[in-house]
């Protein structure tokens, strides 16, 4: 590893430790990578869910379906931190759509803005949130499996992750991945209390 990108990497690893990291400098940190994937989220979203849709079991189809009719709404007075309950539904890809079980997921404040830990299932995420608007918030986070210690977000495409988080109720949120590295093509996780 030459100087220039170890010196390069302790900067972002620090920069996602402190406080900025919180504050809206996601334009210094998103990786190349996590930049172009979301960049292609609509096209990825909507070639996804049509594979999904037309592949999948009936009753898997009528659970995304129920999942994606409800609309984003603002993100203002709501108070994200706390225990969920969480599931992963993915879409397209080595099985067209898979819907998981319910786990547990937790987010905190620690006052640099919200982090969000998946403590249960064997496919995890640990990252933080961005103000995209007042309807859609950007995920950036590390995925990692079972207890598997979480890498620093941006230390490897393999781990990284990059999704759009959208309020959907008065105790409902979800995020959506485009492109997840592995799998699928479009995951969504669902977030309930």
């Amino acid at each position: 590893m030459s100087f220039r990108l170890a010196a390069t990497s302790l900067t972002l690893l620090a920069a996602l430790s402190s406080p900025a990291g919180a504050t809206g400098e996601i334009e210094s940190l998103i990786t190349p990578a996590d930049r172009a994937r979301l960049e292609a989220y609509d096209q990825t979203r909507e070639g996804a869910l049509a594979e999904a849709k037309e592949k999948g079991k009936p009753e898997d189809v009528t659970t995304l379906d129920e999942v994606l009719v409800r609309e984003a709404i603002s993100f203002e007075d709501f108070d994200m931190t706390g225990n969920w309950q969480c599931r992963t539904i993915k879409a397209g890809g080595e099985a067209a759509l898979v819907v998981y079980g319910w786990f547990r997921c937790q987010v905190t404040d620690d006052g640099s803005g919200w982090h969000l830990q998946k403590l249960t299932g064997s496919q995890r995420t640990n990252g933080r949130f961005f103000t995209d608007s007042d309807t859609r918030l950007t995920y950036l986070g590390t995925f990692s499996v079972n207890n598997e210690q979480a890498l620093p977000y941006g230390t490897s495409q393999d781990s990284d992750q990059a999704g759009y988080a959208f309020r959907t109720g008065k105790n409902a949120w979800r995020i959506e991945f485009p492109a997840p590295r592995y799998e699928s093509k479009f995951d969504i996780l669902e977030f309930r209390r």
